[in-house]
């Protein structure tokens, strides 16, 4: 601000406003990579340099989520970056009227000395009207929607006799359900934050007040933080956090949480900590323990819950560096509602936890599968080799994970097999996200499979998008090069053209070629048609 001068960034159009808004929900690496390839023009191979050299920890990750950002018009974005919009050297400046400046500071003190006169009788009437002993909490005066007193409480022992087993069937839980001043300041936060308030959203998720009385969740003292929990008809979980100490602001965060069940209603992240975080579990929920992703062959650790539902502290999977642990939930469901049903969730940095499952490989004659629990074998081996991979999903609004092992293929020059997993995420508001990987033989059953495909916004490897079908380059122990293919149940024959020639009937196919061979894949399938490989 400059006495006589309004200062102001140009303003965009909704495409840049877009546009901002992709780019501010996602990290600096990032950002970085998109702006050294669309501003810069620099190749994949000198954006990949410079980020290492910047010492960024995973510059093909960043890469990768640069790709996305800007579609599908990425030359559009690419000119929408180079406009003043995203100048940050350009502003408009525009004087006020300094003929009329001084009336106007004269009549804006007159209207408030005006205004502090009506408050104060305005005051006086009130309290003569109410005997002058009675309090009333803003939020009952101008929007009883969020009065305290009208918040929605449910009984403690519904979840066991309702066929709504979700939010709605969670009771009030902690120390503070009755705390009214606390309630009173999350529900005015909610209704209009102020400055000092953070406010932050999962993908998808509207931040406007509650069109009915919320439900109340969870409110206590976390953490050195009071925390509280709303569920409102919007579908939507609501956490409000201020710090005890009074050091800092508060924060108030929104996630979805459409259709969930036993499994994605079965946790909300009640505080988060550089370390770890701390979970308020489902009324529903009989045991607990903690396993690493990474270590299939590691039995679960029990996880300390305490009365109010609050487990103790779990270790937050690394965001970056070297990925060696990938701490993950494993719960038990009551069997008062589902007998022996245990399910994994990981934390991505949201309120709700992601649920993970698995489709095993097809068997010989068998009807196709569905999606079961990642509890078994042969699920937490494929999790071992592909959980690395969760770290692109991170903030991204993920519903749930599905590892798919949609072929097996025994190899050339030794018999050994390999397996071609999808692993599809579908997010709370609709749209999914796609890998497909290579899970060729490792001596280390933690070793990261390799991605081979990356789409979003697909109904690929879903139920709507039954049919896939992928190819990679593969070396053999003996140094010769081979490219391979392999596609899902229905899948007939494999048939590879362009500098390589080669067929093969059946779900798989290996044809020596040439380590950089440009090679397209298609595939006949069993009811007719064919299919194209996934990029």
């Amino acid at each position: 601000m400059v006495w006589g001068l309004r200062l102001f960034p140009r303003a965009g159009g909704v495409d840049e406003l877009a546009l901002d808004r992709a780019l501010s929900a996602v990290d600096g690496p990032v950002r970085a990579a998109f702006a050294l390839q669309l501003l810069e023009g620099l190749d994949e191979s000198g954006v990949r340099e410079l980020l290492a050299e910047a010492a960024v920890a995973d510059p093909v990750g960043a890469m990768r989520r640069a790709a996305r950002l800007g579609r599908p018009d990425r030359a559009g974005a690419q000119a929408m970056l180079r406009s003043g919009e995203f100048d940050p050297c350009t502003v408009q400046t525009r004087p006020s009227d300094l003929l009329r400046r001084r009336h106007r500071v004269r009549a804006a003190a007159v209207a408030a000395a005006l205004c502090v006169v009506a408050g104060g009788l305005a005051v006086a009437v009130e309290q003569g009207a109410r005997g002058g002993g009675e309090e009333r909490s803003p939020a009952g005066v101008f929007a009883p929607v969020l009065d305290p007193a009208e918040l929605m409480r449910t009984a403690a022992e519904r979840w066991a006799d309702t066929s709504r087993v979700d939010f709605t069937a969670w009771p009030a839980r902690g120390g503070r359900t009755d705390d009214d001043g606390l309630l009173g300041r999350a529900l005015r936060a909610w209704a209009e934050p102020s400055e000092s308030v953070r406010v932050s959203t999962t993908p998808g998720t509207a931040s406007v007040p509650p069109a009915e009385p919320p439900q109340l969740l969870f409110a206590d003292e976390v953490d050195g933080a009071a925390v509280v929990l709303f569920h409102d008809s919007a579908d939507r979980v609501v956490r409000y956090a201020e710090p005890l100490s009074g050091a800092g602001g508060a924060a108030i965060d929104f996630a979805r949480t459409d259709d969930a069940d036993v499994t994605t209603g079965a946790a909300v992240v009640v505080s988060r900590t550089a370390d770890g975080a701390r979970f308020l579990l489902a009324p529903w929920i009989a045991e607990s323990t903690t396993r690493d992703l990474l270590a299939p062959d590691t039995p679960g650790r029990p996880l300390e819950v305490g009365p109010d539902g609050v487990t103790a502290e779990v270790p937050r999977p690394g965001a970056g560096g070297a990925c060696e642990t990938w701490p993950v939930l494993q719960l038990r469901s009551s069997e008062r509602i589902v007998e022996k049903h245990a399910f994994l969730l990981t934390d991505l940095g949201e309120l709700a936890p992601t649920h993970l499952t698995y489709m095993p490989k097809p068997g010989r004659g068998t009807p196709a599968r569905q999606p079961r629990e990642a509890t078994g074998p042969d699920a937490l081996v494929a999790w071992a080799r592909t959980a690395c991979s969760l770290r692109t999903l991170a903030g991204s609004g993920v519903r749930s994970v599905n590892n798919w092992a949609f072929a097996e293929q025994k190899l050339p020059e030794g018999g050994a097999s390999a397996d071609w997993v999808c692993t599809r995420a579908d997010t709370w508001r609709g749209p999914g996200r796609v890998l497909v990987q290579f899970l060729a033989p490792a001596a280390s059953p933690a070793d990261p499979a390799t991605v081979i495909a990356d789409r979003d916004d697909t109904a690929l490897c879903s139920k709507f998008g039954q049919h896939v079908l992928a190819g990679t380059h593969w070396r053999a122990d003996s140094g010769r090069w081979y490219v391979l293919g392999a596609g899902s149940r229905a899948v007939t024959g494999i048939r590879a053209t362009g500098e390589v020639r080669g067929a093969a009937g059946g779900p798989t196919l290996a044809v020596r070629a040439p380590r950089d061979a440009d090679v397209e894949l298609t595939a006949s399938l069993r009811e007719g048609g064919t299919l194209t490989a996934v990029h």
